[in-house]
């Protein structure tokens, strides 16, 4: 039997506890919604994370026992402590994947695993966005069709300050005639990251089931191999030859 893919999913969850709008739309908090979404399918098991846990629910304890962590934050950037920032940077470079949701471009560890600013434009106006399938047949597309329709969200707008991807996965373009890179991959270390764009507070984005089909699909590709999983070899090592 196959071994279940460990995902923590942390979110800052500070929207939701300070405004009313956010708690209606994510009431269980965006972490929640998104373990709930997770927890209905099989070959996942699920734990959350939070901003104002001890060590920022983060220990090491909890990284390595994490196949994939999904991250998101808006408003507290800042406030995650460089010291856990290490930890989770070294588990990517190890082999576990990272699955980052739209603010978490900006966060202190998309930053820097990539070594770009992440800047963009961006407009709060309830923008019609159309998510662009670019890479048809990728496994992180499975399931879904020519594009995803999304009525309302904010709107992110090229130049998005980040490396050329490895995989274009989604473009988006918005009502307001901007186009964005949504969906990009890399491959940092041993870790997979993956950015997705949507997924504004006020919006309830994380209740398509086609958005939390991408999430799952990207916990999938993202989750290290068996061949990951084994440490590497590195250091000082003895000749293969006599």
């Amino acid at each position: 039997m196959t071994a279940p893919i460990r995902v923590t999913i942390w979110n800052e969850y500070r929207h939701e506890r300070h405004s009313e709008v956010v708690a209606k739309v994510y009431p269980e908090g965006i972490h929640g919604t998104l373990a709930n979404a997770l927890g209905k399918e099989e070959g996942y098991s699920v734990r959350t994370a939070t901003l104002d846990e001890p060590e920022h629910g983060l220990t090491q304890e909890v990284l390595d026992n994490t196949d994939v962590l999904i991250w998101w934050g808006h408003m507290a950037h800042g406030e995650v402590r460089d010291e856990i920032v290490d930890r989770v940077q070294k588990r990517v470079l190890a082999g576990m994947g990272l699955v980052a949701l739209h603010s978490a471009h900006y966060s202190k560890i998309f930053r820097r695993l990539l070594g770009t600013e992440c800047d963009l434009k961006w407009r709060e106006a309830d923008d019609h966005e159309r998510l662009w399938v670019i890479a048809h047949g990728h496994p992180i597309t499975e399931g879904i069709g020519d594009y995803i329709e999304l009525e309302h969200e904010e709107m992110y707008g090229e130049p998005f300050g980040i490396p050329e991807p490895e995989t274009l996965v989604f473009v988006s373009w918005f009502s307001g005639g901007e186009v964005f890179r949504s969906g990009c991959c890399y491959t940092r270390g041993q870790g997979r990251i993956f950015y997705f764009r949507p997924g504004h507070e006020t919006i309830p984005t994380y209740h398509n089931p086609e958005i939390q089909r991408v999430i799952s699909n990207s916990v999938r590709w993202a989750a290290p191999t068996a061949a990951v999983k084994k440490s590497l070899v590195i250091g000082n090592t003895q000749p293969l030859e006599k």
